[in-house]
């Protein structure tokens, strides 16, 4: 398990990967074979723009607050499987690394939505640390935009330094 300290908290609003706009996103991704989203609200952006995500991992909240019933019944209407995992704000448990693996693991079978209960904004560390390289992870970073992120060696590399604080 991952518990992340206040003295990492700052750390995590640097960005890792391309910042970009929601046009630019859509522009990114209609060549990509595997997205992995993490967050609702990119979720919710795949979705109605019609690009589905090999899995996703949301928590049906956003900027702390519940989504929109709008969001979550879109979200809800995808993926072949569901699973819904306990996580604490502040950590990356075990169950979630876990069931990330498996999802990583299992690409080409892979339409999985991963509810959590708590929160899920450090699931994007755990996804760049073991996604292999042709995956595309996106998740959002709060009031600038969509972090678009290849796991490139330098990538795994920034985010394993954070895990290895942890």
């Amino acid at each position: 398990m991952y518990k992340l300290p206040d003295t990492l908290r700052n750390l995590l609003k640097t960005q890792i990967g391309q910042l970009v706009n929601e046009k630019q996103l859509i522009d990114i991704l209609k060549n990509e074979r595997y997205i992995v989203s993490v967050g609702d609200q990119v979720t919710y952006t795949l979705l109605k723009n019609n690009i589905e995500p090999v899995f996703c991992i949301v928590d049906y909240k956003t900027h702390r607050g519940n989504c929109s019933d709008e969001i979550c019944s879109l979200i809800r209407s995808f993926g072949k499987k569901s699973v819904v995992i306990k996580n604490p704000r502040g950590y990356i448990t075990d169950e979630l690394w876990n069931v990330i693996k498996y999802a990583l693991e299992n690409l080409d079978t892979s339409s999985l939505r991963i509810e959590i209960e708590g929160e899920e904004d450090l699931a994007s560390l755990a996804v760049i640390s073991m996604a292999p390289e042709d995956v595309t992870i996106i998740y959002g970073l709060p009031n600038k935009g969509v972090l678009v992120v290849k796991p490139t060696k330098e990538n795994k590399q920034k985010t394993n330094n954070i895990l290895d604080k942890m």
